[in-house]
């Protein structure tokens, strides 16, 4: 296993004293190697998770040609040109229950939608536009041939590859996968992920306040999305400023994960012993990233499990997440679709200030004005302490690294934060 250090080094433009945000991806995407281990599981269970194997029918799905809608099979070349076409009825077909006869000239059966296509039959006209009279079926003018058919194969064909390895297993792929019978499938296994908050000031919630502190929220914040990602979650608490009780943590905490999260103690001015304690016990680099918020991160190894190592302020520790953590993870989960959250380009209502040379992740609210077009506020006050606005936000508002300030009306990047999951 190559050396954090010796990986990033060898990236074009890295400084870890004024990292852009592409460069960190990329920096961090390269020092990954997706988990390797897999599990058989039912199909029921596997929603959410990485599939590990090919999907290759055994069967066709439809096993057969069959009705697409209610109505009346026949023969296309009994229909006349131009003109109404008369038909006798010979008997029904249902879904599950097939017409055993065949169709012969001038001759239809009654089907219903799914119902297996009677021999002789290609084509079916719905019911809403024949007409009954004198005991026969009046077809009009104007049908299409092989019309209302699903041919056997047209929705999975014996042999041909469905789903592949890496692809993420959403309700339409278990009900993909059931359609063929199959009732286990291959997956990865769940990735493992241990965090702890850190800091002396950190006060449990349902305890009173003593002066100087806070209630820990960040804790919960990462709880709640590390959930939305699917993976094992090991909550180790809040870990004190105090050395052995921080390597305690971290070794307990990178004994049984694959990814170690902490939060607080890697600003410029913290405690450097936590510092200190990251690079004794791993290899971890320590950067300072051309962002707002969330300019300090850490990253690098702790025994065998990826660490970062998050900013302390609640709104910074959410967007580092996002930004950073969240692709890591899913990367690390063995994903291989283009799991990125799209940007759209959205008019601003109000002007921004922004400083070039960095990158920004303002709170927004994305809408609809008045004519029905889409555009974007910012929530208010943007401090890397207002969580507030995380809650009242529904989109970032990226402010991209060379641009400066930007005027009512100008078109913004926005990124909806319900894709980010």
């Amino acid at each position: 296993m190559n050396s954090v250090q010796s990986v990033v080094s060898c990236l074009d433009g890295y400084d870890p004293d004024a990292l852009a945000v592409d460069k960190a991806k990329e920096a961090i995407r390269a020092c990954l190697t997706p988990v390797a281990d897999v599990e058989r599981v039912a199909v029921r269970a596997a929603l959410g998770r990485v599939l590990a194997e090919r999907i290759v029918p055994a069967i066709d799905v439809p096993a057969h040609d069959n009705s697409a809608m209610d109505g009346y099979a026949l023969r296309f070349a009994d229909l006349k040109p131009g003109a109404d076409s008369a038909f006798q009825e010979v008997g029904a077909a249902f879904a599950g229950r097939k017409f055993d006869g065949k169709v012969g000239a001038g001759q239809c059966v009654r089907v219903m939608t799914g119902a297996v296509m009677p021999a002789g039959a290609d084509t079916v006209v719905i019911q809403e536009v024949v007409r009954a009279e004198g005991g026969r079926i009046v077809v009009p003018a104007g049908q299409k041939a092989g019309q209302n058919v699903r041919s056997a194969g047209e929705d999975l064909k014996t042999g041909v590859a469905v789903l592949h390895p890496g692809q993420p297993l959403r309700p339409a792929e278990l009900g993909l996968i059931a359609s063929l019978g199959i009732a286990e499938v291959e997956v990865r296994r769940r990735l493992r992920v241990a965090f702890f908050a850190t800091g002396d000031e950190l006060a449990s919630i349902g305890a009173p306040l003593a002066q100087g502190e806070v209630y820990d929220s960040n804790r919960y914040t990462l709880h709640g999305m590390l959930t939305r990602l699917g993976v094992e979650i090991s909550d180790l608490g809040v870990v004190r400023d105090d050395p052995a009780q921080l390597e305690a943590a971290f070794h307990k905490a990178a004994a049984g994960a694959d990814v170690v999260i902490t939060t607080g103690g890697v600003s410029v001015g913290e405690a450097d012993f936590i510092k200190q304690l990251m690079a004794q016990l791993g290899e971890v680099l320590f950067w300072k990233i051309a962002m707002r918020p969330g300019r300090p991160m850490a990253f690098g190894r702790i025994g065998k499990a990826a660490l970062f190592g998050l900013p302390g302020n609640p709104v910074a520790v959410m967007v580092t997440f996002y930004q950073f953590v969240r692709d890591a993870l899913l990367y690390l989960s063995g994903r291989t679709d283009d799991y990125t959250v799209p940007l759209l380009k959205v008019p601003v209502m109000a002007a921004l200030r922004k400083v070039p040379g960095r990158t920004e992740f303002q709170r927004g609210i994305l809408s609809r004005d008045a004519n029905g077009e889409w555009k974007v506020r910012l929530t208010g006050q943007q401090g890397a302490g207002v969580l507030r606005s995380m809650s009242e936000a529904n989109c970032f508002v990226v402010l991209e690294h060379a641009r400066g300030n930007v005027a009512a009306g100008d078109l913004v990047s926005v990124q909806l934060m319900e894709g980010l999951a």
